[in-house]
């Protein structure tokens, strides 16, 4: 989804976004048989299904001397990409996930009050970003490195509308978010709910009152993946079910790659 999710957003061409993406292709007897995104963040996503070695140590190759800060991917084909590009001794984040998949004419309707979030909600955003990260593994070394991140996430999300809180009595206890869309698919990301107010099943609801939102603005299909057995638990309890497995590798700094 996200190799689609940011061709959709962004397009192929030179522009500034963090998000968008250099398209690296691999073909074998004239067929296309695989795709490798290189965001301008650094981050690598892979589409390479069936594909030996070689085919990876030459997408390797070809991205030499390019700055890398993370991978994703299905988990075996971003295992042996990992290998491919010596990144190994660098991650700091190496994280398989499962893979979930709904289709969203099975969600039940449920009478939930889910919102966008406001300018003036960015600094409760910004702690809950922070926190999301930490909670996830995914929170970087430097701890204003953390919050320079978390700053920019809750600026993005204020206002934007596949951001959403679950409301409660008036006060927000939990949000969910969509971090890829590619026509009527959509993929669930940034799903966080606060300590306090945790183990009530509000993450499950923010998560099932995002969807049907989407649902309403003609969603069909929605993915994502689990971080912890609990969450997995609250998706599987909404009606996703497994597909696959998800790897998250992140480098404990952007590395230039040097393929021998």
């Amino acid at each position: 989804m996200f190799l689609r999710g940011n061709l959709a957003a962004h397009g192929i061409g030179d522009t500034a976004d963090p998000q968008a993406t250099d398209f690296f292709l691999w073909f074998e007897e004239d067929e296309l048989r695989g795709v490798v995104g290189l965001t301008r963040s650094g981050f690598l996503m892979c589409q390479m299904p069936g594909q030996g070695d070689a085919a990876f140590a030459a997408v390797a190759k070809a991205l030499e001397g390019h700055r890398i800060v993370g991978l994703t991917g299905a988990a075996d084909q971003a295992e042996r990409f990992l290998a491919a590009l010596g990144l190994d001794p660098h991650l700091r984040v190496n994280h398989v996930e499962p893979l979930y998949r709904l289709e969203l004419s099975s969600l039940a309707t449920a009478p939930l009050i889910c919102r966008p979030a406001e300018q003036w909600e960015i600094p409760m955003l910004t702690e809950w970003f922070a926190e999301y990260e930490t909670d996830t593994g995914l929170a970087p070394l430097d701890p204003e490195e953390l919050r320079t991140g978390a700053i920019a996430r809750a600026e993005r999300a204020a206002g934007h509308p596949d951001c959403r809180l679950l409301m409660e009595k008036g006060r927000p206890v939990a949000m969910a978010a969509l971090n890829a869309r590619a026509g009527d698919h959509v993929q669930v990301g940034g799903v966080f709910t606060p300590r306090d107010y945790r183990n009530r099943g509000y993450g499950r609801q923010a998560t099932q009152a995002l969807l049907l939102h989407a649902r309403s603005q003609g969603a069909r299909v929605a993915f994502l993946f689990a971080n912890n057995p609990a969450a997995a638990r609250a998706y599987e309890a909404i009606g996703f079910r497994q597909i696959g497995e998800y790897r998250v590798a992140l480098t404990n700094a952007p590395v230039a790659l040097e393929v021998s």
